[in-house]
């Protein structure tokens, strides 16, 4: 073939893809999380939980006026003390002074006479900063010192500030309280008997330890630390800066990496940040250098426990339900050492990963928040703040919030505050943590205006891409939405952003289990997308090709189903997508037939070779290099079992079978870099050994990929017929010799062999003109320069 991508089956339509592949890889973790709990009719308070209010005790309140009031909080009636500036009626003097601040920086900052408070609200009419002050009360006797804010003398524009003399460094926990219009209709959700969290606190102070349902009614405080040296990353230091072209991305979960008892570590340390450093070894023996991490930014984990519902018994272990965009998860800290030490911990991590030169790139979650839906609001940050600005509302439909997440509610991306509150928060991770990437949920909810309407040059993503600060990051869409705006290949992108391939994930699974008339798109995947990216100066490498991710089945589940086990997640089945592109190989779920597994052990290792041998960025799915089950749960966002955690005692168990297969065939990639080129193959670069493209029933593909530079060509053939291929092998033109010289190829790979036969990496010598490729099997020859 002359070029890549010509005389294939045509691709399935944009409609039908958005339909389809949204639904794959988004709703299955989310319905239910706005939409079953809507079907529930049942209220919810909005005090209660881990969410607003939830505090009571002494209220001293600071007012330019006196009053004396009395605040109801999730049941609790607290006493509130009246006050006049500094002195209080009950005597007892509040070494506390306040000045009308400044407006920027947003959030908490030291300035000259102590901590400067901002926060944005365009429409609220009142702000009172709430202070919990340290050793100060008892968990049921809290002091909380209240700052009404003056119109006047305390904002500057929409922004509200003070300043306050006379607090700690640290260990302070703050809110706030606001209020506003009531106008349901014209956006407006203001509630100011919520304490409500400032959307640019670094550190967030709530539950301590993960999924302890006694915690559950912790109220959430910001926090700061201006106490604690900075932290030492170390005089040798260095970023890895890998090019995007050498990147084998492992997308995994930090809490479920180590939270097994298998995982060989301590009680406080498993599920850690400080667990995962633990076990950095066994990543560099698998070979990947970029971790992705689902996310890491505080959330949620038990929002689906807020009312009684089919899904109760859950836990949000995923972590799609972010609190707020700065604070890293409280709850991934060793023994609950709480929101200063969760810090210190991520960037103890992030160090090792880099001195082991792998890079950290985050899983972000800008589409939407915690605050789940108006049929069961959850209020506590964004909504209270100023709802009308944060969340795009319908207000052809009583200023509903619209729902293009999945979970009830969706971030105004592209208004000029939120859009610089989202800069802010990447440029914070990059400077703070040192990330080094960003992967975006749902990133076609970025491209959308304030009524939801798609935009061709979307100002976010445009100003992600032009950051001065985001420069050396790798930046990573999933490019589709809940709401069907699919932008696989046409992403906004100003030649900078990368993609999740849903394309490559779906045409490689159909042609590895042998659908008909997948020949020719196979070939056009495995060969770089070059129907989708090769447009202006995007690049091979910015299709983050993937057959699994932590949406849907495993791989081992994806070669042992044919249709998703949900019953587990209490939906009766309805949760999860119904289209999987999955084959059993001939039993349904576990067994102990030897064909049968036999079989899906050749599969798991074809769609390894496959993802390895593609020009573009490889991801693979923590676990898929043992073999993890989740038996048929396609949706386990709510397990935190053993169905999502990393099994360490089963990695020991096939270390020398699968495991090696995965970790040799993903050596093998970094030593050729001609699987991972940085321009768009042309025809001298590969050879199709193939003449019959329109055959519909062929299942059979052989190429070979040419080395110009040394002469070591690779041969690879895919075999996803259910019967035996007999392949003539080309002959090897030698560089060094000028002259055509016969079969001087090494054989590597042979899927359907056992292991240690299954891949040779110093190579076999092959004489032979041809080669017999078995059953749904594959096979790769490196030619001797």
């Amino acid at each position: 073939m002359d070029s890549i991508g010509t005389n294939r089956p045509p691709l399935r339509s944009v409609a039908a893809a958005a339909t389809r592949s949204s639904a794959l890889l988004r709703p299955p973790r989310h319905l239910g999380l706005c939409n079953r709990f809507a079907e529930t009719k049942l209220g919810i308070a909005s005090g209660c939980g881990g969410g607003g209010g939830g505090y009571f005790g002494k209220v001293q309140r600071f007012d330019a006026l006196r009053s004396t009031t009395t605040k109801v909080q999730s049941g609790k009636a607290g006493r509130s003390v009246t006050k006049e500036m500094g002195h209080t009626s009950s005597g007892n003097e509040v070494p506390l002074k306040y000045s009308s601040g400044k407006a920027f920086p947003l959030g908490v900052s030291q300035v000259d006479d102590g901590l400067n408070f901002a926060i944005f609200s365009q429409h609220a009419s009142s702000v009172t900063l709430c202070l919990k002050l340290p050793d100060r009360g008892t968990q049921d006797d809290v002091d909380i010192v209240e700052f009404a804010l003056d119109r006047q003398k305390n904002k500057t524009g929409d922004i509200w500030h003070v300043s306050v003399e006379g607090l700690p460094a640290s260990g302070v926990l703050y809110g706030y309280r606001i209020n506003g219009p009531q106008g349901w209709q014209q956006g407006h959700r203001f509630d100011d008997s919520v304490i409500l969290l400032d959307p640019y606190a670094k550190l967030v102070s709530g539950r301590k330890h993960f999924a302890v349902e006694r915690e559950k009614p912790s109220q959430l405080f910001g926090t700061y630390d201006f106490d604690s040296s900075p932290f030492d990353w170390g005089d040798n230091y260095r970023l890895p800066n890998l090019p995007e072209t050498d990147l084998v991305v492992y997308e995994m979960n930090v809490r479920a990496f180590t939270a097994d008892e298998s995982s060989g570590l301590g009680p406080a340390i498993r599920g850690s940040y400080l667990g995962v450093i633990d076990k950095i070894p066994h990543l560099l023996e698998l070979g990947v250098n970029a971790v992705e991490l689902l996310p890491i930014f505080e959330f949620d984990e038990l929002e689906l426990k807020r009312f009684p519902n089919p899904r109760d018994h859950m836990v949000n272990t995923w972590g799609y339900s972010t609190i707020n965009f700065f604070a890293p998860m409280n709850r991934y800290a060793s023994a609950g050492g709480g929101p200063v030490a969760a810090s210190k911990e991520l960037k103890q991590m992030v160090k090792a990963f880099h001195n082991a030169g792998i890079e950290v790139i985050l899983d972000v979650v800008y589409n939407h928040t915690n605050e789940a839906d108006d049929a069961n609001p959850y209020v506590t940050s964004f909504r209270g703040i100023d709802n009308k600005v944060y969340y795009m509302l319908d207000f052809n439909n009583n200023a509903q919030l619209l729902n293009f997440s999945g979970c009830g509610n969706t971030l105004n991306c592209n208004h000029p505050v939120v859009k610089e509150l989202v800069l802010d928060s990447l440029r914070h991770w990059v400077k703070e943590y040192h990330i080094d990437g960003f992967r975006f949920d749902l990133a076609s909810v970025l491209c959308r205006g304030p009524d939801g309407s798609p935009l061709d040059a979307p100002p976010l993503i445009k100003d992600i891409a032009k950051d001065s600060v985001l420069s050396r990051c790798k930046i990573i869409a999933e490019p589709w939405d809940c709401g069907g705006l699919y932008l696989v290949g046409r992403f906004p992108n100003w030649d900078r952003w990368a993609e999740w391939n849903g394309k490559y994930r779906d045409d490689i699974r159909r042609f590895i289990k042998g659908d008909p008339g997948m020949k020719g798109v196979f070939a056009t995947r495995v060969s770089g997308s070059a129907d989708l990216y090769q447009v202006n100066n995007r690049k091979p490498y910015h299709s983050v090709n993937f057959i699994i991710a932590h949406d849907g089945f495993t791989l081992c589940d994806l070669v042992s189903y044919n249709s998703k086990h949900n019953d587990a997640n209490g939906e009766g089945g309805r949760d999860g997508c119904n289209d999987n592109y999955s084959w059993n190989c001939g039993i349904e779920g576990e067994t102990s037939d030897l064909n049968v597994l036999s079989l899906r052990s050749r599969q798991m290792k074809n769609f390894h070779v496959a993802l390895m041998i593609s020009q573009g960025t490889p991801m693979m799915l923590m676990g898929d290099e043992y073999g993890h089950t989740r038996y048929g749960n396609n949706n386990s966002y709510g397990h935190d079992t053993h169905i999502n955690n990393f099994q360490w005692g089963q990695l020991e168990e096939r270390k020398d079978g699968h495991f090696r297969f995965f970790s040799e065939m993903i050596k093998f990639r970094h030593n050729h870099p001609i699987l991972r080129r940085d321009r768009f193959l042309n025809k001298n670069d590969i050879t199709w050994h193939e003449n019959s493209w329109e055959n519909q029933d062929s299942k059979f593909l052989a190429f070979t990929i040419h080395d110009h530079n040394s002469g070591g060509d690779i041969y690879l053939a895919f075999n996803a017929h259910e019967y035996f291929v007999d392949a003539v092998i080309p002959h090897h033109h030698s560089i060094n010799l000028g002259v055509v010289c016969p079969r001087m190829f090494k054989h590597q790979v042979d899927t359907n062999l056992e292991s240690p036969k299954d891949i040779v990496p110093e190579g076999v010598p092959f004489t032979g003109s041809g080669y017999r490729i078995a059953p749904y099997s594959s096979i790769l020859l490196k030619a001797r320069p």
